[in-house]
């Protein structure tokens, strides 16, 4: 048993050096509730109501105060990942100038977050964005990918935004998804062409040779419903999960709702508490989103290591008759010049 261990940890000693921090990724997602600037061109624009001679009074002071509650909330997720998240994906943003006050007018400025937007042509002007840690994620390439209705036209809503990554463990593709609104009795067939052309998407993505891929959105339908999980946002009373992830090649996807107290006040109408949001009405509040934000965390490493590290385990499992013990509940580091290399597949780094 020994030489088969010395054996294993000798081949892990061939392993690539990866980046300082940990082994694994962690991906944020947030549906920032029209997280516009507060300029305008004028009455009849899409974002005339967000400003200061809009309805709602959207002002200069009233926008950095949001910027920062998005930010403080990120530290606050960072300090349960044990670092900041190495990307943040976002919804209902109305430019790359909000984004980029986010990550240069905020605690994020002392970070290497780099921005990534796109116009698309939703009709009230919000699209997806999305930022990352170039000392973490190497952006390869990105794109807007617009969704098609059955007659091959272009629907005005949100476009996908498709970024390409290199890591330690090869590439990464990520997603990000806003999908047609129910509002206002918006048509499942919208919804459905949504996510068919994300399909389509991944479909690509892996014939061209991406097996990592994660899809991370405001999917606008409850598609994860269970009574006893925690939603990410409330209707009439009743708590549903609409923002989530679909994976490919990430088996050991982990995610968490960050329902943190502060985002949140005690809802009169129905128990309970509820979602702190920007606007009720035409009326501030002050708060953020009517949306939780969500974490994925998952393991950024090659099948190489997976495959040793599992076969130690089983080893271990063998020789000490570890017979009601689940072998996937241990986590044995493999040590190269005071580096760890472990791979937990119930390891939840964030809580």
């Amino acid at each position: 048993m020994k030489k088969t261990l010395l054996i294993l940890i000798l081949l892990s000693s061939s392993l690539p050096l990866r980046s300082r921090g940990t082994d694994s990724l962690s991906v944020v997602f947030w549906n920032v509730e029209n997280f516009f600037d507060w300029k305008s061109e004028g009455p009849g624009m899409p974002d005339y109501e967000f400003s200061a001679a809009g309805r709602r009074h959207w002002t200069k002071r009233r926008f950095y105060a949001k910027c920062n509650a998005i930010a403080k909330t990120l530290l606050r997720i960072s300090e349960g990942l044990g670092r900041f998240p190495d990307a943040v994906c976002f919804a209902e943003v109305e430019n790359a100038f909000v984004v980029r006050q986010l990550t240069s007018a905020t605690v994020l400025r002392k970070l290497d977050y780099k921005v990534v937007h796109y116009e698309s042509p939703d009709r009230r002007g919000i699209d997806c964005a999305l930022i990352y840690r170039a000392s973490r994620l190497h952006k390869v390439s990105s794109a807007p990918k617009h969704v098609y209705d059955s007659l091959g036209a272009v629907m005005k809503t949100r476009d996908i935004l498709l970024c390409e990554f290199r890591t330690s463990a090869g590439p990464l593709a990520i997603l990000v998804n806003h999908h047609p609104s129910k509002v206002g009795g918006g048509k499942q067939s919208r919804r459905e062409a949504a996510m068919g052309r994300m399909t389509q998407l991944c479909d690509s993505l892996e014939a061209a040779g991406c097996r990592r891929i994660l899809c991370v959105g405001d999917f606008n339908d409850d598609l994860w419903h269970s009574p006893e999980a925690q939603g990410t946002i409330k209707y009439n009373g009743v708590w549903e999960k609409i923002d989530g992830y679909f994976a490919r090649g990430l088996p050991a996807v982990r995610e968490f709702v960050h329902a943190d107290p502060l985002l949140t006040v005690p809802d009169a109408g129905f128990g309970g508490t509820k979602p702190l949001r920007t606007y009720s009405g035409p009326r501030y509040l002050g708060g953020v989103s009517d949306h939780c934000p969500i974490v994925e965390v998952f393991a950024d490493v090659t099948e190489c290591e997976k495959n040793i590290i599992f076969v130690v385990l089983r080893q271990i499992k063998q020789s000490h008759n570890y017979a009601k013990q689940d072998s996937r509940q241990i986590c044995l580091p493999l040590r190269r010049r005071r580096r760890v290399f472990c791979f937990c597949r119930t390891h939840q780094p964030y809580r």
